[in-house]
């Protein structure tokens, strides 16, 4: 059996991103966090994400030489799409074959893994039951990637075994949020928390 682990990133008033869906405040030059966070992705024997963020993945990652990229890359994907085997078609499959413009941490070929983009394991049945079925197999765990409507679902859906949330040292004072959705308050125990020399915190939580 796998758990699952939802990761996301936050600002310390709850919001993993800005109304239009902006992060550019997460990490900025904190190497610490970064390789804690790197090192986070590393333990797991699947990534899982929305359709919206595979796609957005898919177009990035494949070419991109920073650190977060090999565990990225090399890591099997699952997408959660009502699409089925049409959204490794199309847009995803020419943001993976063809060559990108190269930046600071971009490269104009393919890096290694780039092709599992295209290997995703495709969900689009119903959410508990596919989420069963993954966790069901052997492994290191399953990381949720987000985005923030599919964290919603798999929140609201008691799908979650542990959160890993990295805090970071900023106030948006609106924004996006995960836990928005809920029937009841959830309670939380605390299992670790490490504060970062740039001013992030990791928490992580299970369910009381």
């Amino acid at each position: 059996m796998r758990e699952l682990i939802l990761k996301m990133s936050m600002s310390i008033d709850g919001f993993v991103s800005d109304l239009e869906g902006a992060n550019k405040w997460m990490f900025g030059t904190d190497l610490e966090a970064k390789t804690w966070s790197v090192e986070a992705l590393w333990n797991a024997s699947l990534h899982i994400m929305g359709s919206r963020t595979f796609l957005g993945m898919a177009g990035w990652w494949p070419t991109a030489t920073d650190m977060f990229a090999p565990p990225m890359n090399e890591i099997p994907k699952a997408v959660f799409s009502r699409q089925g085997q049409a959204i490794l078609a199309g847009e995803t499959m020419a943001a993976v074959d063809q060559a990108h413009t190269p930046a600071d941490v971009r490269s104009p070929k393919l890096q290694p893994g780039a092709g599992s983009w295209l290997e995703a394991y495709v969900a689009s049945g119903d959410l508990a039951e596919e989420v069963a079925a993954l966790k069901s197999q052997e492994g290191k765990p399953i990381i949720a990637h987000g985005g923030a409507s599919f964290a919603r679902s798999l929140i609201t859906e008691g799908l979650v075994d542990q959160f890993v949330l990295l805090v970071h040292p900023v106030a948006l004072g609106k924004g996006v949020p995960v836990f928005s959705e809920l029937a009841a308050p959830l309670r939380l125990k605390l299992e670790s928390s490490r504060a970062f020399s740039g001013g992030a915190v990791a928490q992580i939580y299970r369910p009381a």
